[in-house]
């Protein structure tokens, strides 16, 4: 035991003295968590949010055009710019604008026509920056709204149903048919002179939305806004704590070349004692990093344990093992530092991708969401935020705990199998 901990404080000896490389292992996922974190929180809190550009070409200039014009104006996340459709279409191949939209000639009578008789629909090009389809699908639903507002206030006006009256006469609608839309017309004539006093033009409002959306965020309680760090927080620790997980696979491939190693073969220690030691001192400096960098999460950026401490404890400890093991895996399979490097870099950007720890998961398509279990990054960082912003119990967290913890059972087996005690 004596030289099991010997192993270990040597090991803790030399993190310690080499300070650039702890400063930058603390330092770095402070700073770009802070960065994510100070993007997350503005876009979800109520400060003012970024509009969305909408370019738009009004070819018709009809009171319908106008009126949907002045709704998408009066949306509070879309600045509308007036624009030419060459100029616009310019715009939005260049990025300037995410999306642009053409009004034709002669849309507002059409549309008025097409709202019964729903036949000669006119047609709204939509030109969209490719890169941007949120966008895109956003200003379609508001578009929509407020065509339907628009059109119905015309199409309900006496004037425009006396239009449809006679273009009903003249159509080829079955009689049947005919006559139905024929009463549905007149009524609504009917009672827009009793609104309007009999006064030509009546005073149609047009349809409008029938409920009203209430927005509640659901976090760890009511009162208990989102933080934006806890997520960019979790992400960031995770994918910096596989990076020293690197650092460590390498550091033993390294004396494995200066012959740290033969020395170590001439003590009485087997391949199984002296590879504990180095994934205890490891996991040790892991959750030693993990312990301050949340600490100046919670210390300077509000991030706060909702859920279980204990499980969040549980979660930091598992991930440190995991980068242990992980670290401990790359030095089996690694043959020399420069080469193992820049796999090992590579894989972990992977393993954090699909992890969530850049962007969300549910971005991705779902095949690819349940591709994701099998990555231990995405237990992590779920586990981190289930304990922060979510609030969830220990229960939630035993989960996590257990899948990261069969991970690194898995990545510790490997590496013991795989190390070459013998070699140089």
């Amino acid at each position: 035991m004596t030289a099991f901990l010997a192993i270990v404080r040597k090991d803790l000896q030399l993190f310690a003295t080499d300070r650039r490389a702890v400063l930058m292992q603390i330092v770095a996922p402070i700073v770009i968590s802070a960065f994510f974190g100070f993007v997350f929180t503005r876009s979800a809190t109520n400060s003012e949010p970024a509009r969305i550009t909408v370019l738009v070409s009004d070819q018709d200039t009809s009171a319908v055009s106008q009126d949907v014009i002045k709704g998408l104006a009066s949306e509070p996340g879309l600045k509308v710019v007036p624009a030419a459709v060459d100029a616009a279409r310019e715009d939005v191949r260049r990025g300037r604008a995410a999306v642009a939209l053409i009004i034709p000639t002669g849309f507002g009578s059409a549309a008025a026509g097409a709202l019964f008789r729903g036949v000669n629909k006119p047609e709204i090009p939509l030109l969209y920056d490719p890169s941007h389809t949120a966008e895109l699908a956003l200003v379609r639903g508001v578009l929509t709204q407020h065509v339907m507002q628009a059109v119905s206030r015309k199409a309900y006006s006496r004037e425009s149903i006396n239009e449809q009256l006679s273009a009903l006469d003249k159509g080829s609608l079955d009689p049947e048919r005919k006559a139905s839309l024929r009463s549905v017309l007149q009524a609504v004539v009917q009672l827009d002179a009793s609104d309007s006093g009999g006064s030509a033009g009546g005073g149609a409002p047009g349809l409008g939305l029938p409920y009203q959306v209430h927005e509640e965020a659901v976090t760890a309680q009511a009162a208990v806004p989102y933080n934006g760090f806890a997520h960019a927080f979790a992400g960031m620790s995770v994918q910096f704590i596989l990076f020293a997980g690197i650092n460590m696979g390498i550091a033993i491939l390294l004396d494995k070349q200066r012959g740290v190693w033969k020395r170590m073969r001439a003590a009485p220690l087997s391949k199984i004692f002296v590879l504990g030691a180095k994934t205890a001192s490891a996991t040790l400096i892991a959750f030693i990093t993990l312990s301050v960098v949340f600490g100046f999460a919670i210390g300077l950026f509000g991030v706060r344990v909702e859920g279980s401490i204990v499980g969040f404890v549980g979660v930091l400890a598992s991930i440190a093992l995991l980068a242990s093991t992980f670290g401990l895996l790359i030095a089996a399979l690694g043959k020399t530092p420069e080469a193992t490097r820049g796999i090992s870099i590579f894989a972990v950007l992977i393993m954090v991708m699909l992890g969530g720890a850049w962007v969300p998961t549910f971005v991705f398509p779902a095949w690819l969401q349940k591709a994701t279990l099998v990555v231990p990054a995405r237990w992590a960082v779920d586990g981190i935020e289930g304990m922060t912003w979510r609030g969830l119990p220990l229960s939630s967290a035993l989960s996590g705990i257990g899948v990261l913890a069969a991970f690194s059972i898995l990545f510790g087996a490997l590496a013991l199998w795989r190390f070459d005690w013998e070699g140089e």
